[in-house]
């Protein structure tokens, strides 16, 4: 019986051993070509086809979309300084805390012949929020050779009594840095409005100043104006470190944002601070901005 369902005739015995041999044929080729292909392909060439892989499936995806809103909540340090929106870089704007477009536009605004003749124009930049001019406004200061408008061959000015000359200061006169009014600062020999309202701002900022030196921080030449100043003892306005809270204290210019939150984190987890030194194993801080704001903080 088994015999009889494995007979062939000579014609289908023929036919089968040429099928097993193809099929056999056909294994040796795809297998030789794949060991030939392994061994040919070099390091370099088989790292060219997968990252040639990797951009084209990264092409199949939009990621624009993604990488702007990732882009508008990446934290970024906020460096308050004065600065006249007329000369600064743009650099300088986003230092300040705006978005790079926004610098670029006031860049364009600029070269287009644009000028910020008064701190309140800086208002109309395009996307700026009330709270970012709110917060930007006493440190924005307009040099006097753009307070000036010529339209008809008459020169225009901001405040009428800009037209009367203003009475210099003979030398030896000695004024109070920290009490003097810009009215009295305008009358030292180099000092115009601009100045005066820079150095009056700065000292809001800074609750006085108790060096002479702290005006270059304004990019004021010290050695030209210090023969006219005089500092008095103890003359600066503290914040109380137990207190202030985080948005007071990234508020003064010795202090960033990451130094006053770990001022609040330190006295939630251990207590009212009783000096400076308890913060002294923080990296946020050196011995240079203990120095600075020793002058400007309390701990009752």
């Amino acid at each position: 019986m088994w015999k009889d369902f494995f007979y062939f005739s000579d014609g289908e015995r023929r036919g089968i051993i040429v099928l097993v041999a193809c099929i056999a044929l056909a294994v040796v080729c795809a297998f030789t070509i794949f060991v030939h292909n392994d061994e040919a392909a070099s390091p370099k060439e088989n790292f060219e086809k997968e990252y040639v892989g990797f951009i084209h499936s990264l092409k199949k995806r939009d990621y624009r979309q993604f990488y702007a809103k990732y882009a508008h909540y990446q934290p970024r340090e906020i460096h308050l300084a004065p600065f006249d929106p007329n000369v600064s870089d743009s650099a300088t704007f986003v230092r300040l805390g705006l978005q790079p477009w926004m610098a670029h536009n006031i860049m364009h605004y600029r070269a287009k012949g644009g000028k910020f003749r008064k701190p309140e124009e800086f208002k109309k930049v395009y996307g700026l929020t009330e709270v970012q001019y709110a917060t930007l406004l006493p440190y924005i200061y307009v040099n006097d050779t753009f307070q000036k408008k010529d339209t008809t061959g008459i020169l225009i000015k901001r405040n009428p009594q800009d037209s009367l000359k203003v009475i210099k200061y003979a030398a030896g006169t000695m004024v109070d840095l920290n009490l003097s009014d810009t009215t009295e600062l305008k009358k030292i020999p180099g000092i115009g409005g601009g100045i005066a309202r820079m150095i009056v701002g700065y000292r809001k900022l800074l609750g006085g100043f108790y060096r002479i030196e702290q005006l270059s921080e304004i990019n004021l030449n010290v050695e030209k104006v210090r023969p006219w100043f005089r500092i008095g003892n103890d003359q600066t306005r503290r914040i109380n470190l137990n207190k202030a809270s985080l948005e007071r204290l990234k508020a003064h210019p010795y202090l960033n944002f990451y130094q006053a939150k770990v001022i609040v984190e330190h006295r939630e987890k251990n207590g009212p601070l009783r000096s400076l030194k308890q913060l002294a194993l923080y990296n946020e801080f050196t011995q240079k901005d203990f120095e600075r704001i020793s002058h400007y903080v309390c701990f009752e």
